[in-house]
């Protein structure tokens, strides 16, 4: 009989309306796992502690999400190709005595455009509209996959020029401002919103983009609500869409592997977020 439960937790500030733990607690338990997953408020002059405390109690991992991506890097001993490119973390797994710090965004976007999607980027001409963390993640793993060409579009070049230019080096991709309006063209693949703009509680807010034209794939990194105001207008000219929860799920089962070495039960995953979000 072995009654210790493995520990993985979520570090953040505020923390408390994450519902990544409902997610992982019933991929737990549909496993027949005895671990436990602590959502866990760390005030940023407290990230050390709670890192070297997760390190010295043996946790096999933990996420990190707003403000600590960036922050945690320094405690960390090493970095996976893609978290170092993103140049932030959201999981860390245990590999014996060392701390690795992930990102799996940008992978859980990826494996939900090509398992629930159907489509392979490579090759492929994408609109990303943004330039915040979630942008960033997404832009890498699709320039990494091959994608022909990649354009970012948002407001203010001051985040989006630099991004643009340290991704440059994997693939090809430009900065194009965002006026008042951006028009889809017939010739784009795939449009994805990795702005904010429709999370709740501002479901009525979207990008002002122009889908007249479009004749792609539209998804949205947004997760809450599932069919944001942006989804409902690209499924009202007949384009198909991928929705943000997907991106969550998936993220959330790679962690899940990282961590545990199975595979969890996706379904169960996803149905637990579902009805955990705002109806």
């Amino acid at each position: 009989m072995n009654f210790k439960a493995e520990l993985v937790a979520c570090f953040g500030q505020p923390v408390a309306e994450n519902p990544t733990g409902v997610m992982q607690e019933a991929a737990f338990a549909a496993a027949g796992l005895n671990w436990r997953y602590l959502t866990i408020e760390v005030a940023p002059e407290g990230l050390g502690d709670a890192v070297r405390g997760a390190r010295a109690m043996g946790w096999r991992g933990f996420n990190c999400t707003i403000p600590h991506k960036v922050a945690v890097i320094p405690f960390l001993d090493e970095l996976s190709r893609e978290a170092r490119i993103i140049g932030a973390v959201n999981t860390v797994r245990r590999e014996g005595n060392r701390l690795i710090g992930e990102n799996t965004d940008g992978r859980g976007f990826m494996r939900g455009l090509r398992q629930d999607a159907g489509m392979d980027p490579k090759g492929k001409r994408v609109v990303l509209l943004g330039a915040g963390g979630a942008a960033r993640a997404i832009a890498t793993e699709l320039l990494l996959a091959g994608v022909e060409d990649l354009v970012v579009v948002n407001r203010s070049s001051e985040r989006a020029a630099p991004m643009v230019e340290d991704l440059k080096q994997h693939g090809p991709i430009r900065f194009v401002p965002w006026g008042v309006s951006y028009e889809v063209s017939p010739e784009t693949d795939l449009l994805v919103n990795a702005t904010s703009l429709g999370l709740y509680p501002n479901v009525d807010w979207m990008p002002d983009v122009d889908l007249s034209r479009a004749r792609c794939l539209v998804a949205d990194a947004v997760f809450n609500p599932p069919v944001t105001k942006f989804l409902a207008a690209a499924q009202a000219q007949g384009l198909r869409t991928l929705d943000g929860l997907t991106m969550l799920v998936y993220q959330g089962v790679i962690g899940f592997e990282m961590w545990t070495g199975a595979k969890p039960d996706e379904a169960v995953m996803k149905l637990t977020l579902l009805a955990a979000m705002v109806k």
